[in-house]
């Protein structure tokens, strides 16, 4: 690697991140944590945003931006800290020579936070030797750590933003790495350097994308996060057989991607027009849905499960009434606070939160499963959820 304009500062502080990182039993891999000690981060990270202490008068989060030009130390001491770093919100490229301050929005591209590239890599099992496919190129952070580790001839990496790309592959090449890059569909894998022995994906999706295990060879791996509408995710570890099926646990944690670009959840309007719509038929809900709404782990793995029952409904709080709203089949669901439980007035061809209550049901009798006894398993039929005391969950078609 060619490390360009050698900083004493930035050499210390990569050390001081690794150490850390070690000292939490992240890099166990001396192999990693050399990758770590070694790349340097600021250099594929010219411009992020950072939030603000406070909320602006609208209740939403202010990010500022940062670069070298407008405050060095601040810049430097964030790009070696273990934080994901926000580069792009709804898909506008930033002007990093004139940056502006940002008043909410939502993150389309990001550096991911160290401690969690390392993790995806050491968990997918990632070793010398194998060739590599990464869906999410962002930054061009995470592909450089892992040219450091295979080798550049061995790692592949796409992304669907060519201007992303774009910068990531000057950050890249000027560090002396040569991946091959490519504007590409992570949906769609790379077929020009198929077949993979790992792939890994930065970005989420609704299930899992059957190009992704046509392009890994059998006995390979493909580790990436399921996410879905409500906004719940879990990352699954798939090994693809011979027969092109592939089969694999969900892993624990609370990690989030953002979405591939193509299944990010549609608008869905006014909840007050859908509320509208409902009957004023109300009936005593047997759970509430602070279920799915506590900020706790299990809330975080049921909102998941509650995600595979009803893959097209999206969740919204307004005032005190909390809204599940279904653009697929023009179902709706309204909960309303009362004394100390919940009415829930249900319209349309799906019962939404019916079908949420028969799961939370079924999860509560067989013991609140953990997630990493859910396995998923891709087939001909389809693809679904299981586990050994619970009904299948049928994820959405790719």
């Amino acid at each position: 690697m060619t490390v360009p304009g050698h900083d004493p500062d930035a050499a210390r502080l990569r050390k001081t991140m690794a150490k850390s990182l070690t000292d939490d039993g992240v890099l166990a891999d001396p192999a990693w944590r050399e990758a770590v000690d070694t790349v340097p981060r600021h250099h594929f990270v010219p411009g992020f945003f950072l939030p603000a202490e406070t909320l602006d008068a609208s209740g939403l989060t202010v990010w500022e931006p940062v670069t070298a030009e407008l405050d060095h130390s601040r810049w430097l001491t964030a790009a070696y800290s273990n934080t994901t770093l926000i580069t792009q919100f709804d898909g506008d490229e930033p002007d990093w020579k004139n940056p502006v301050e940002r008043h909410g929005g939502t993150p389309t591209s990001s550096s991911t936070l160290p401690s969690l590239v390392v993790r995806m890599w050491a968990d997918a099992d990632v070793q010398k030797g194998h060739t590599l496919l990464e869906i999410g190129t962002g930054s061009g952070y995470s592909t450089a750590l892992a040219c450091e580790r295979l080798g550049s001839a061995d790692v592949t990496s796409i992304e669907v933003d060519a201007r992303r790309l774009d910068q990531a592959a000057g950050a890249l090449h000027g560090c002396g790495y040569a991946p091959t890059l490519a504007v590409a569909d992570g949906l769609y894998g790379y077929w020009p350097e198929a077949p993979f022995d790992r792939i890994v994906a930065a970005c989420s999706f609704r299930a899992v994308p059957p190009a992704l295990i046509a392009q890994t060879r059998p006995g390979g791996k493909i580790l990436l996060t399921l996410s879905g509408w409500l906004h719940a995710y879990a990352r699954v570890l798939l090994t693809v057989a011979e027969d092109c099926t592939a089969e694999g646990p969900l892993l624990g944690g609370t990690v989030s991607f953002m979405p591939a670009r193509t299944h990010a959840p549609p608008a869905f309007g006014n909840p007050s027009h859908w509320a509208a719509e409902l009957p004023d038929d109300t009936r005593p809900a047997r759970h509430g849905p602070e279920w799915l709404t506590a900020a706790t782990e299990e809330a975080f793995h049921l909102r998941f499960l509650a995600q595979s029952a009803i893959p097209d409904a999206q969740m919204t709080t307004v005032g005190r009434t909390v809204h599940l709203i279904d653009t697929v089949s023009g179902s709706a669901a309204a909960l309303t606070p009362n004394g100390a439980g919940w009415t829930v007035r249900e319209g349309g061809p799906t019962k939404l939160w019916e079908r949420v209550e028969h799961l939370l049901d079924a999860y509560d009798e067989a013991g609140r499963p953990r997630p990493e006894s859910f396995t998923v398993r891709v087939h001909a039929d389809g693809q679904h959820l299981r586990h050994p005391r619970l009904p299948s969950l049928r994820l959405p078609r790719p």
